[in-house]
């Protein structure tokens, strides 16, 4: 079963690259792999690990995270928070603490939300006060 990931990462990484129009020796060497490497996961031969599939992210200038879900690495639901998290932590405009502090909001809604859509897994309403 993990041939498929594997397969679907296979010709995403292709269509990303011949939109990029990059060949494959000029995208492996962009990302720091081989030639044969790379041709070998677009196959849908090897599976890449996590470090390698955010060089050909980097070289492919998309996120990691669209990868990593291609790969099945990351769910579509959990690359939706590591980018909402990456960029509140990124804004120059905020500072640190005002950053923690959101990020705090942010899972308190995550949490409530989650107990609304599923009732029965909740042991009922969780309140958590924030200090500001």
């Amino acid at each position: 079963m993990a041939s498929l990931y594997v397969g679907n990462l296979g010709e995403f990484l292709r269509e990303q690259r011949r939109q990029a129009q990059l060949s494959l020796r000029q995208l492996a060497d962009a990302a720091g792999v081989s030639n044969p490497y790379l041709s070998q996961i677009e196959r849908g031969l090897r599976k890449p690990s996590a470090d390698i599939l955010q060089q050909l992210a980097k070289a492919l200038r998309i996120s990691a995270e669209t990868l990593y879900v291609q790969a099945g690495i990351l769910d579509e639901r959990d690359r939706d928070e590591v980018e909402t998290r990456s960029i509140i932590l990124a804004d120059p405009s905020i500072n640190e603490r005002q950053k923690q502090v959101l990020l705090q909001i942010y899972e308190s809604f995550r949490k409530e939300n989650a107990q609304e859509a599923d009732p029965a897994g909740a042991d009922g309403p969780q309140h958590q006060r924030t200090e500001l």
